[in-house]
C-alpha cells in the first residue's frame, strides 16, 4: 500500500521555526508588522520561551526576563499567529514548502529558521551521559543529583560555571581543558578572582542584577509532559538553575575539585572498570595537595579516564561541552552555505544562501564583515536581538523597503552572574582578535570587584567587569566613541577619581 502524501494545508506568508527567544521575537514582530497576514510558527515543543518586561539598560545593554509558556498564551496575545507544535521532517526550498513530521505541509513567501541548537555530547547513547540544555533534560538533572554522591562536570562554558557553583549535598570533580576557569567568558585573573566561591561554606543571599531571568508560567508545566520524547526544546538561558533544588544525597556544602589542561580519554561502565584493573582515586582533600591522590575504596556506576592519567568514579558525567548548530533536517537536499561552526551563514540582512530563507539565533553564523567591537556568541540576548532584526530585515524585503544594519551588532555587550557576582562583557573583552598589539589594564579588589580593560593604540576595545563596578555605561561609550584616552594613563581605573566626570 502507497504512503499517503502530506495534506497540503494553507500556509502563512510568513513561517518560522523554532520556539525559543528567536522564534518567538521574530514572529511577535512579523505580527505586528503584518496584523492582516497569518504568522506560522512550527515547534516541536508544547511551549514557547516569550520574552517580558523588556528594557533597553544602555545604548546595547538590556534587561528583560524570559518566560515558559503554554504556545496558547502567545496565540492570544497575536491572533494572527498559528504555533503548529510539530517537528520539521523536510524543506523544499524550491517550493517553498516545509514538510512537518505530522505529514503537514505548509508553504511559505519567507521563512525564517530559528531551531536554535543542541548539546554537543561527549559521547552519544550513554546513559550515564546527561546534557543539560532544555527544561526537561533540566529536570532530569535534578532528579539524578538527588540520588548522587558524586558526579564528575565536563565544560568550562557558562552552565558548567553555574552548576558547579550552585551544587551542594554533592562531591563535584570539574574537568576542563583550558588553564583557568572559565575561559570563553573571562582570562585566568578573573578566574582567580572567582575560585575563592567554590570553597565558601555558607550561601550569600543572591544578588539582583540587570539581566536575563528565567521562569516557567504554571499553564505550561503540563503541557510540557506531553512533549515528544527525545527531542530536544528551546535552549536554557541565566537563572534556569533557580527554580531547582539542586542538592545531592550528602550532608555537605560546596565540594569542588578542578581537574584542568585536560579531557575525558575514556568511560567505562563498573563492570568494564573491574575487568581493566586500573586504580581509581578518592575524592582530593585540596586543590594544590598533589600528594593526596589516594585510591578509592567505593565501587562507582561509571568511572572517567582523563587524560592527565587520573581516574574518577562517579553517579554520572555532566556533558556541559557546548552546543552545535541544529541544522537537521534542513540541509536534506538543499545546498545551503555552511559555516565552519555547522550554523547557516546568514549575510548582514540575516538572509541564508538560499532564497527567502533567513535565520536567527544558535542555527545561524554571521558571515559580514563585523563592527570591529562585536562578535557572535550563541546567547540569549544575541538570540532576541537576532530574531528581531531578522523580522526587520525579512518585512523590509517583502514591503521593497530598504534596511539599516541594527545598533546592536555595533557592540558586543552581555551581562549575566557567575558566583553571584554580576558580570558584564563589553566589546573585545577577551581580545578577540587583537593580536599582540594590545595591553591590559587592572583594577581588582579581592572579594569586591575584578575590572579589566583592553587597550589598543590609546583607544578602549573592550572590558570585563565583576562586582557592582556601576562602570558599564561610561566603558560601554568609550569603546563606542573610540576615543583616544592615552593621556588618562593608569587615571581611568583609579577608584579615588570618578571617571564618569571626564566623559559626561
Amino acid at each position: 500500500m502507497a504512503a499517503a502524501s502530506p495534506s497540503a494545508v494553507a500556509g502563512g506568508r510568513f513561517v518560522v521555526v523554532g520556539g525559543g527567544v528567536a522564534g518567538v521575537t521574530c514572529a511577535e514582530r512579523l505580527a505586528t508588522e503584518f496584523p492582516s497576514d497569518n504568522i506560522l510558527l512550527i515547534t516541536v515543543s508544547p511551549v514557547i520561551k516569550a520574552i517580558l518586561n523588556f528594557r533597553q539598560v544602555s545604548r546595547t545593554l538590556e534587561e528583560f526576563e524570559v518566560e515558559e509558556q503554554a504556545s496558547s498564551v502567545l496565540e492570544g496575545h497575536y491572533p494572527n499567529i498559528k504555533v503548529i507544535q510539530s517537528g520539521v521532517k523536510q524543506l523544499k526550498s524550491e517550493d517553498h514548502k516545509i514538510i512537518t513530521e505530522a505529514g503537514e505541509e505548509y508553504a511559505y513567501e519567507k521563512l525564517c529558521l530559528c531551531a536554535g541548537a543542541k548539546p554537543k555530547l561527549i559521547t552519544e547513547g550513554n546513559p550515564f551521559i546527561l546534557g543539560i540544555r532544555d527544561t526537561d533534560s533540566a529536570a532530569e538533572f535534578q532528579k539524578q543529583l538527588a540520588k548522587a554522591r558524586r558526579i564528575i562536570i565536563v565544560g568550562n562554558g557558562g552552565i558548567a560555571l553555574e552548576l558547579v557553583y550552585e551544587i551542594e549535598g554533592c562531591e563535584v570533580i570539574w574537568a576542563i581543558k583550558d588553564k583557568a576557569i572559565g575561559n570563553t567568558f573571562f582570562d585566568a585573573g578573573a578566574a582567580e578572582f572567582l575560585i575563592p566561591k567554590l570553597s565558601v561554606e555558607k550561601r550569600e543571599p543572591q544578588i539582583a542584577c540587570k539581566r536575563t531571568k528565567y521562569t516557567t508560567a504554571e499553564s505550561s508545566k503540563q503541557q510540557r509532559t506531553a512533549a515528544s520524547p527525545g527531542k530536544i526544546g528551546s535552549a536554557l538561558g541565566p537563572d534556569w538553575h533557580e527554580g531547582l533544588h539542586l542538592k545531592g544525597a550528602k550532608e555537605l556544602s560546596h565540594k569542588v575539585y578542578i581537574e584542568n589542561l585536560c579531557e575525558i580519554k575514556k568511560i567505562y561502565l563498573q563492570e568494564e572498570f573491574l575487568l581493566s584493573q586500573k586504580v581509581s582515586l578518592a575524592f582530593p582533600k585540596a586543590q594544590h595537595d598533589t600528594r593526596n591522590a589516594e585510591p578509592d575504596q567505593e565501587l562507582w556506576p561509571v568511572y572517567v579516564e582523563l587524560t592527565n592519567g587520573k581516574m574518577y568514579g562517579c553517579d554520572f558525567i555532566v556533558s556541559a561541552t557546548g552546543v552545535v548548530p541544529n541544522v537537521q533536517p534542513f540541509l536534506d537536499n538543499n545546498n545551503f552555505a555552511v559555516a565552519e561552526d555547522g550554523g547557516l551563514k546568514v549575510d548582514k540582512y540575516m538572509r541564508t544562501s538560499l532564497p527567502d530563507i533567513y535565520a536567527a539565533g544558535d542555527i545561524c553564523t554571521a558571515s559580514w564583515e563585523p563592527s570591529p567591537v562585536w562578535q557572535q556568541m550563541r546567547l540569549w540576548t544575541q538570540a532576541r536581538q537576532m530574531g528581531w532584526y531578522a523580522a526587520k530585515c525579512m518585512a523590509a524585503d517583502a514591503l521593497g523597503e530598504p534596511t539599516d544594519m541594527d545598533f546592536s551588532f555595533e557592540l558586543f555587550a552581555h551581562v549575566t552572574k557567575f558566583f553571584n557576582y554580576k558580570v558584564v562583557l563589553l566589546g573585545k573583552y577577551n581580545a578577540q582578535g587583537l593580536g599582540v598589539n594590545h595591553e591590559l589594564m587592572l583594577r581588582c579588589t579581592k572579594g569586591q570587584e575584578y575590572v579589566k580593560v583592553v587597550m589598543q593604540n590609546g583607544r578602549m576595545m573592550g572590558a570585563v567587569l565583576i562586582g557592582e563596578t556601576d562602570l558599564e555605561e561610561t566603558f560601554e561609550n568609550l569603546i563606542l566613541n573610540q576615543m583616544d584616552l592615552s593621556r588618562y594613563g593608569e587615571d581611568l581605573l583609579d577608584p579615588n577619581i570618578d571617571i564618569e566626570d571626564y566623559f559626561d
